[in-house]
């Protein structure tokens, strides 16, 4: 049994992908860290671009991104990604690439 700090949804182990997969599935999670890619955006910036987010729920996930030292604010700035978010959205790179296989052989729209 794990404590409630490493507990994550789904699992009892508390590795890390777990915690991982956890954070990023929740909705809107990676849409802002995707918004976050070409630098740093302030509140009012980032929740226009992504379309119809609440101010609630955005301020919610961007407190589990600073939790988890992915996201940071910066008071003159607003809201970047650390050292560590730039390097996941890094780990994404493969991924874009597939996806994008992926959708001309599915025949999937995407933007």
């Amino acid at each position: 049994m794990t404590d409630d700090k490493h507990r994550v949804r789904g699992s009892r182990t508390g590795r890390p992908i777990m915690a991982l997969l956890d954070l990023l599935g929740r909705r809107w999670t990676l849409r802002l860290l995707w918004e976050l890619r070409d630098g740093a955006l302030t509140s009012r910036a980032l929740r226009q671009a992504c379309d119809d987010i609440s101010p609630t729920v955005m301020q919610a996930r961007l407190s589990d991104l600073r939790s988890a030292q992915l996201v940071e604010h910066q008071r003159a700035r607003g809201y970047a990604l650390t050292s560590m978010g730039e390097d996941l959205l890094k780990s994404f790179a493969e991924l874009y690439s597939f996806a994008d296989r992926w959708a001309a052989r599915a025949g999937a729209s995407g933007d």
